[in-house]
């Protein structure tokens, strides 16, 4: 039974249901009608809503032309001797998840390549099948990230405190500030702080407590900008409270390595 006839049987039943309960000759029906009127009105416009999201979910034809084009792109320098099938673990929901990613030309990339690595005798030991609900839970954005975390660079990061005079204490203002949204051309680079935090919490990045990285340059534009210079100005003209602060980074995880390894190609960074 496709999805449309199951749509209808639904639609149906409820119909009936509503047929079966007896309408009540009272005041309240008027206000009844008008609240039936209101959910038609709602309905129509969750579904006008919803129509171009429908319309970017793939179907068989597109997920074929995109192992077609963008896989074997990936897969044409390997020895034909060398292309193994796919584990099922990793194929299979990497093809799945396309069809509500594949529009996302980042996220599209990160599964052709991963697609193409669980491919290759080469390197299909580094297809963990855990990568697929990683790139699940990425934004496009994330995933820009992640292709200016795979070169060798400074990932630096600050966060801006107040200090009261007398206490130890420090309330964070600004967490994870830094400038590498804009860098990796993030479509909304002021969640930058965010998409970091969730690149730690799927355990492809850590942001260390006390590490950073000892040549002051790399903080140099960071503290110097305008954002974080007004802030400071900000926070001292207060009394009795100094801005303060704190150096950091992110670091690439061994299980981010072995993910950028596998879901980045050369072409992608």
């Amino acid at each position: 039974m496709g999805d449309e006839n199951k749509i209808r049987d639904a639609a149906d039943a409820i119909a009936g249901i509503a047929k079966a309960v007896p309408v009540y000759q009272d005041v309240a029906q008027p206000a009844a009608q008008e609240v039936g009127r209101a959910l038609q009105t709602v309905a129509k416009t969750v579904h006008i809503a919803l129509a171009p999201v429908s319309a970017l979910v793939w179907g068989y034809d597109q997920i074929r032309e995109f192992v077609a084009t963008k896989v074997s792109e990936r897969l044409k320098t390997v020895p034909p001797e060398n292309i193994v099938p796919p584990k099922p673990n990793v194929a299979g929901p990497a093809l799945e998840a396309l069809r509500y990613t594949g529009h996302e030309g980042s996220l599209s990339d990160l599964y052709a390549n991963l697609l193409a690595s669980s491919m290759n005798k080469d390197t299909a030991q580094g297809a963990h099948p855990a990568f697929v609900d990683i790139i699940k839970q990425l934004t496009s954005d994330e995933a820009k990230l992640l292709k200016l975390f795979s070169l060798n660079r400074p990932l630096a990061l600050i966060s801006l405190g107040i200090q009261m005079s007398g206490q130890q204490g420090m309330r964070n203002v600004v967490e994870h500030y830094s400038t590498l949204g804009q860098e990796a051309g993030c479509e909304f680079p002021d969640m930058t702080p965010s998409y970091i935090n969730n690149l730690c919490r799927l355990g492809i990045a850590e942001v260390p407590e006390f590490d950073h990285y000892t040549a002051q340059e790399v903080y140099d534009p960071l503290e110097s900008s305008s954002f974080i210079a007004g802030l400071k100005q900000q926070i001292e003209a207060a009394p009795n409270q100094k801005a303060k602060i704190t150096k950091k980074m992110v670091r690439i995880t061994a299980l981010g390595k072995q993910f950028m390894r596998t879901c980045l190609s050369a072409s992608d960074s």
